[in-house]
């Protein structure tokens, strides 16, 4: 297959392979939150969020959830944050720099949520060299699949569906 090894472009922080070593339940410390937001469904979250590399939600999965209703009664400017299924801590915020139907429209065509590079919390997300969207405690994201207009993150809902635990939330 050849060294599928690369650097993304800043503002993208790229991780270290050890992010995903084996810890105390699959790549993570903890299992998923109960009661994930959008009725994501545990098991799903906690099999792709700690215990896969690879694989993801089937496409499409996000509009089976009430996720696209709750954002589309955003009014304008508003943004969502969305925080990480094991820990809480905040992942990405949507949108940045463009509008709410055109996050919506970008995810519903790729099949999964797609943030931009601004969209990004870099303090708790990392990209390692073969694409894989990390937190930075070991949940597994997603992958960055670039396209002509930059890094493109493409994530399960179920890995960004969890709940803020920090005491400023």
């Amino acid at each position: 297959m050849g060294n599928t090894s690369k650097k993304f472009p800043d503002p993208c922080v790229m991780g270290d392979e050890s992010i995903m070593a084996p810890k105390k339940h699959g790549t993570s410390n903890v299992p998923v939150q109960e009661n994930l937001r959008w009725k994501c469904d545990r098991e799903t979250a906690d099999r792709i969020c700690n215990f896969n590399r690879h694989y993801a939600e089937y496409s499409g999965y996000f509009l089976k959830t009430p996720f696209t209703t709750d954002a589309k009664k955003m009014g304008e400017g508003e943004q969502i944050t969305f925080y990480d299924s094991n820990t809480g801590k905040p992942l990405f915020i949507a949108p940045v720099g463009r509008s709410m139907s055109d996050f919506l429209a970008e995810s519903k065509a790729h099949g999964w949520p797609s943030f931009r590079d601004d969209e990004v919390v870099w303090e708790n997300v990392r990209c390692l060299s073969n694409g894989e969207a990390v937190s930075v405690d070991g949940t597994h994201l997603g992958h960055n699949l670039p396209d002509r207009k930059g890094s493109r993150y493409c994530i399960n809902l179920v890995s960004v569906a969890g709940n803020p635990v920090s005491e400023e939330e």
